[in-house]
């Protein structure tokens, strides 16, 4: 007999990911910035981004679910899930790699976060090139 299931369908884990979408989105967080013509503070709100780690918390809050069983899938018990799972990590991943690239959020932080790192290769050989100018001698 299988282990019953906290989340009872593939379509539900998409709905809580939804709602948790939509929550992430009408929270934001505020940066308190001062205002150089009222020397007011003012607070500015910051959007949000997607993490997997939010999706799990917010799950584990408003549900007691623990989601993390259902992404790792051991021993395939929640192959029915796997869709699911793909898509939810595939749109967390659009939404900061699409906000590090437009500044809306830290571009830095968002490709340590998604593994996207630019390479760059400098080679040297250890030569030394002599060069003679008119009579002087340059290294």
């Amino acid at each position: 007999m299988g282990k019953n299931k906290y989340i009872e369908t593939p379509e539900r884990l998409l709905e809580m990911f939804n709602e948790y979408k939509q929550f992430t989105k009408d929270n934001p967080r505020y940066r308190h910035q001062l205002c150089q013509r009222t020397a007011e503070m003012v607070k500015e709100p910051l959007e949000v981004p997607l993490t997997m780690e939010g999706f799990e918390v917010y799950c584990y809050k408003n549900f007691k679910v623990t989601i993390s069983n259902y992404f790792e899938n051991r021993e395939n018990v929640y192959e029915d899930y796997y869709a699911i799972c793909t898509y939810v990590k595939k749109e967390i991943r659009q939404d900061q790699i699409q906000g590090g690239m437009v500044g809306q959020y830290n571009p830095s932080i968002t490709q340590r976060l998604n593994g996207l790192v630019e390479k760059t290769q400098v080679e040297q050989d250890g030569k030394i090139e002599v060069v003679f100018v008119k009579g002087k001698t340059i290294l």
